[in-house]
């Protein structure tokens, strides 16, 4: 992390020159449907200050009692105070004014040049060298990749012909390729260890590389409307983030869900078709629920878990303290698991099937302080099918 602490200062003490810049809400004028997206979304609420599950495990954290809040560099990357007091060693915790709730800006990912592999926490993130005013931003653009958007207007004689490129306040660059494989993710999300080198949470690097299928277009797929007021589009890549904590029903397709029936029972088969863990953060814990309806009964099966403890000499610990991973059930990346029950089936019989998951392992609100959190506790439902009997 001390790596990219005096890469992402020197960038943004440059685009502060031109302090609109630095906040979405220049940003809004020419994208609202984007900005209404990205307020609903993780990157909007990644500070303290408007998410309290990562408040409450800041609380917690061994760094508080220091005055340094190592988080900023992914949760509040637009605090340019913050991140040079990280660098200077000094004093360094979040403020709670609207400037420094900017949390990860519209700026912030659309000036990442390129991530370079770092194999002791998360990769470290390039920035674009601004060396002016207006600053150039990285968009996809699939139509214009080999044609760069530099600001310019031009008058003809006497005036009477003016014409200019699209952005009247940055330049666009439409050829990096980060931007169509989602390897500007990785910044933040290809991997974190903690002091004892244990990952806390991978996000595996090959789903960064095809520009078929990534990171964007699973969690930013295409969506209705225009991306701006100038010029305007019938679609655009949605900015809400797709997530456990926003749109997750955007991602169930990723999940798929069969049945099969045998002679002694039946089975139902998962396929977590992501490049990833169906769920990363080990907080996280999600529940195969099967039932099955006869008649006017509900018989359900027995629950099965998803889930991944981590801890120390065998006991469940902090994610800062953990030194080995405890015991692990989760669906991992491209895995497939099948699960046998042994209750015989009548025709007729309906079997529904259900995958839903807990932001926050129930068994862990009460050491988080999150037991009045309602985010924390709410049981969200990813899938559910349901497969009918016919013999």
């Amino acid at each position: 992390m001390s790596k990219l602490i005096p890469i992402l200062l020197s960038f943004w003490l440059v685009i502060n020159a031109s302090a609109e810049l630095t906040t979405n809400k220049m940003c809004k004028t020419c994208h609202p449907q984007i900005y209404k997206e990205y307020e609903t979304s993780a990157h909007s609420k990644s500070t303290i200050y408007k998410d309290e599950i990562h408040k409450k495990i800041w609380d917690l954290h061994p760094n508080k009692k220091k005055n340094k809040y190592t988080c900023a560099v992914c949760h509040s990357p637009g605090d340019v105070r913050l991140l040079k007091a990280l660098e200077d060693g000094e004093i360094a915790m979040p403020q709670d004014d609207k400037k420094h709730h900017e949390a990860i800006s519209c700026i912030t990912c659309h000036s990442i040049q390129n991530i370079e592999r770092d194999p002791k926490t998360h990769d470290k993130i390039v920035l674009v060298d601004n060396d002016k005013k207006r600053p150039t931003i990285f968009a996809a653009d699939e139509l214009n990749r080999d044609n760069d958007d530099v600001y310019q207007r031009k008058t003809s004689i006497f005036g009477m012909f003016k014409s200019r490129s699209r952005s009247p306040y940055h330049d666009i660059k439409h050829s990096n390729d980060i931007f169509y494989t989602g390897k500007l993710c990785l910044g933040c999300h290809s991997h974190f260890k903690n002091e004892h080198e244990l990952n806390i949470c991978t996000t595996d690097d090959e789903g960064a590389i095809d520009e078929e299928s990534n990171c964007i277009t699973c969690h930013m797929p295409m969506v209705e409307g225009s991306y701006s007021t100038v010029p305007m589009s019938k679609k655009h890549r949605y900015h809400g983030f797709a997530g456990t904590r926003n749109k997750p029903e955007m991602l169930s397709k990723y999940l798929k869900m069969s049945f099969k029936q045998t002679q002694t029972g039946f089975e139902v088969t998962l396929e977590n078709e992501a490049k990833h863990n169906l769920l990363l953060h080990p907080m996280r814990l999600g529940l195969l629920k099967v039932t099955i309806h006869r008649d006017s009964q509900e018989i359900k099966m027995k629950t099965i878990p998803f889930f991944r403890i981590l801890g120390t000499n065998g006991k469940p610990s902090m994610p800062w303290l953990a030194t080995e991973v405890i015991k692990e059930n989760m669906l991992k990346a491209e895995e497939i698991k099948t699960y046998k029950y042994d209750t015989l089936l009548k025709k007729g019989d309906k079997v529904e099937v259900e995958f839903g998951f807990y932001l926050v392992n129930p068994e862990m609100l009460e050491k988080l302080n999150l037991s009045d959190n309602e985010e924390a506790k709410k049981y969200t439902i990813f899938k559910t099918e349901s497969f009918g009997v016919l013999k």
